[in-house]
C-alpha cells in the first residue's frame, strides 16, 4: 500500500503552492506519487467543482453543499486515490474529509457527528496517514488572496468561500485546530505565515520521514 498525505488550511494558507513543491521534492527523490485535490480530481468532480465554487449567485443550502462535497469525495476515492494507494504510490491530496468537517461542520454549523459519518461513508473509511495543516490567521490568509490577484493583474474573483465574512474563516481555522488537537499523531501543524521556502523545508522533513520509515 502507498501513503496518503493531505494538505489542509484556510483560504490563502499556501497549501496549493506547497503541494506542488512537495511533488517537485518527491520527483527529485524518484518516489512515485500522485497530486490530486478536492473538489475535483475526476471528470465528475470537475463538474461538481463548478457548482461548489461557483462565483455567480447560484444558491446552495448548507446540507446541499455538504452532500455535493461527499459525492465528489466518493468518486475521487474510487477513481483516483484508492487505485494510486494500491499501486504503492504516495498520494498528495489538496483537501479531504477534514476540510468538510471544518467548513461544513464548523463553518456552516452542520451537525458534526452527521458530517463525520457522511465523510466516513463517502471515503470508504479512508483516513490520511499524515495531514499537513497550514495554519495562518484568517485576516492574513484573505489578504494573501487579494494580493495574489493584484499581482496577477486583475481584481480578486472570490469563490463561494473566499467571499464569506472574516468571522466565517476564523471559525474554519478554529475548527481545523480543534481537529489537530483531537488527532495529534496524524496532524502536523505548520506555521504558514512564514516564507514559502521556509515552509517548504518543514514539509520536506515530514515527507522524508514517510519515505524512510
Amino acid at each position: 500500500m502507498g501513503v496518503f498525505v493531505t494538505f489542509e488550511g484556510i483560504e490563502g494558507s499556501g497549501k496549493t503552492t506547497q503541494i506542488r513543491k512537495a511533488g517537485d521534492y518527491l520527483r527529485g527523490k524518484r518516489v512515485p506519487f500522485v497530486i490530486t485535490g478536492e473538489p475535483g480530481g475526476t471528470l465528475l468532480g470537475n463538474e461538481l467543482r463548478k457548482i461548489l465554487l461557483d462565483r455567480t449567485a447560484l444558491a446552495l443550502s448548507g446540507r446541499t453543499e455538504l452532500l455535493l462535497f461527499a459525492a465528489d469525495r466518493a468518486q475521487h476515492v474510487e477513481e483516483v486515490i484508492a487505485p494510486a494507494l494500491q499501486r504503492g504510490e504516495i498520494v498528495l491530496c489538496d483537501r479531504f474529509s477534514d476540510a468538510t468537517v471544518a467548513y461544513q461542520g464548523y463553518g456552516r454549523n452542520e451537525d458534526i457527528k452527521s458530517v463525520r459519518a457522511l465523510c466516513d461513508f463517502a471515503s470508504q473509511s479512508l483516513v490520511p496517514d499524515m495531514t499537513l495543516l497550514f495554519d495562518i490567521p484568517a485576516d492574513q490568509g484573505l489578504a494573501r488572496v487579494i494580493d495574489r490577484a493584484q499581482r496577477a493583474g486583475h481584481a480578486p474573483r472570490k469563490d463561494r468561500f473566499e467571499r464569506e465574512h472574516l468571522r466565517f474563516h476564523e471559525t474554519i481555522r478554529s475548527g481545523y485546530l480543534a481537529l489537530a488537537g483531537e488527532n495529534p499523531d496524524r496532524f502536523k501543524v505548520i506555521d504558514a505565515s512564514r516564507d514559502v521556502s521556509e515552509v517548504h523545508r518543514e514539509v520536506c522533513v515530514y515527507l522524508e520521514g514517510l519515505i524512510t520509515r
